[in-house]
């Protein structure tokens, strides 16, 4: 009979694979940790190991989507107008994780991290702008949040390629004013 997934042991054997996730993320590349490195790291066995995760894509996926859960919580922002501030401290929050990532194996899962931060990042736009619309524009709603999360990320890449050797603040404050009332051109008279 399986254990319901709020049980604490249950809770506890998950926390303890994805710590030792983490710990062996710290000295090898993603592409060299093997579910039998993580078990032995955890001092389980392979069944537990498959009882809490599907293989160890789904491992790596479900701890960059907690720990980038923490940090880009939609209750820090639920109050929050989606203006200047609110814009900076979301791009600094995917900043900050990039950055911690780079002490990690990211080149291995560059395609994961960017969907996870961008689908993190959809969803809780989605809710933020959800709050000021009409019931009616609920399509246009998704397709602004994924435009705005594409954006927040691409950014985000433009900033580490860049260097990082700018603040994330000084780096994306000059496109907000772009972002809060749209892109107007205007031809030379």
């Amino acid at each position: 009979m399986d254990q319901p997934k709020t049980d604490p042991r249950v809770l506890r054997t998950r926390k303890l694979i994805m710590d030792a996730f983490i710990k062996l993320s710290e000295t090898k590349e993603f592409s060299d940790i093997t579910v039998k490195n993580i078990t032995e790291e955890a001092m389980i066995n392979r069944a537990t190991f498959y009882y809490h995760f599907q293989d160890i894509y789904d491992l790596l996926e479900k701890v960059l989507s907690e720990v980038l859960m923490v940090d880009l919580n939609y209750e820090l922002y639920k109050d929050s107008e989606l203006e200047e501030e609110t814009l900076i401290q979301i791009f600094s929050t995917i900043t900050d994780f990039q950055k911690s990532l780079s002490t990690r194996c990211y080149r291995g899962y560059e395609e994961t991290i960017a969907r996870i931060i961008r689908d993190q990042l959809e969803v809780m736009l989605h809710k933020m702008l959800s709050r000021k619309a009409d019931l009616k524009e609920t399509e246009t709603l998704k397709i602004t949040a994924a435009i705005l999360g594409w954006g927040i990320y691409g950014a985000s890449v433009e900033w580490r390629k860049s260097g990082m050797t700018e603040s994330p603040e000084n780096f994306f404050r000059p496109a907000i004013p772009y972002i809060l009332s749209g892109i107007t051109f205007r031809p030379e008279i």
